[in-house]
C-alpha cells in the first residue's frame, strides 16, 4: 500500500512537537523499512537518548491518530497477490512496522489471509539484517536460493542479500530505480503487475 506520504506527515509532524529541524525528505525516505528506534536514530543520531524515545512516541502517537484513515492499496496489488497464490506461491511479509501496526492494516484491508507467515521488526533484528528473512525462511522450510524478496527500498534488498536471496526492486516506493540497481537486484519493476511478466 502507498503508506510514503503518511510516513512522511508524521515525521514531520513528530519533528514540530519537538522544534527539530525535519530533515529532507530523501533522509525521511531512507529510513523507511526501519524500525522506529532504529529510523529516529538514524535521523537524529546526536540527540539523547531521552529526546529519541519522546520523538518515537510522537510518531506513534501521530501514526495512530490517522490509523482508521484507510490507506490506499497500489492498482493491481490485489490481483498480483491473488495470482500468486494461485500459482502456488508461498507468500511472506517482512516489514519494519510493529506487530500492532501490520496486525491493523492486514485486517483493514482483508489481505491478511494472503500471507502463511509475517515478521516485523517486534519479532526481528531491523533490516537491513537479515534476521526476518532468515526466521521466515527457518519456518516455511524454503531454500533462501528458492525464495525471493521484494521491497521498494536499499534496505529490503540488502536484507535480501545478507540472506542470500534474490531479490527484485520496486521503483515506485521509497527509493526510485537508480538508488535500487545498487543493491543488484534481479528486476526492477514499475507497477505490480510487472512481477508476474517478469516472473
Amino acid at each position: 500500500m502507498d503508506s510514503i506520504g503518511r510516513i512522511l506527515e508524521c515525521l514531520r509532524d513528530m519533528c514540530h512537537d519537538l522544534d527539530l529541524e525535519v530533515p529532507s525528505e530523501q533522509a525521511c525516505r531512507d529510513i523507511i523499512g526501519l524500525s522506529l528506534p532504529a529510523a529516529v536514530n538514524q535521523l537524529f543520531p546526536r540527540i539523547s537518548a531521552t529526546s529519541q524515545e519522546a520523538l518515537q512516541l510522537r510518531y506513534r502517537h501521530h501514526f495512530l491518530r490517522r490509523a482508521d484513515e484507510p490507506l490506499k492499496l497500489f492498482d493491481g496489488i490485489e490481483h498480483l497477490i491473488t495470482e500468486l497464490q494461485q500459482r502456488g506461491i508461498e507468500l511472506a511479509v517482512a516489514t519494519g512496522k510493529s506487530r500492532a501496526g501490520l496486525d491493523r492494516m492486514l485486517e483493514q484491508t482483508g489481505l491478511g489471509q494472503y500471507f502463511s507467515h509475517t515478521r516485523t521488526a517486534d519479532d526481528a533484528q531491523s533490516k537491513p539484517h537479515p534476521d526476518m528473512l532468515q526466521q521466515l525462511l527457518s519456518v516455511t522450510g524454503a531454500a533462501a536460493n528458492k525464495s525471493m524478496m521484494v521491497g521498494d527500498s536499499q534496505l529490503d534488498l540488502k536484507m535480501a542479500n545478507s540472506a542470500g536471496m534474490s531479490a527484485v526492486g520496486v521503483a515506485y516506493g521509497a527509493h526510485g530505480e537508480q538508488k535500487l540497481q545498487e543493491c543488484n537486484p534481479k528486476a526492477v519493476i514499475y507497477q505490480p503487475l510487472d512481477l508476474l511478466h517478469w516472473l
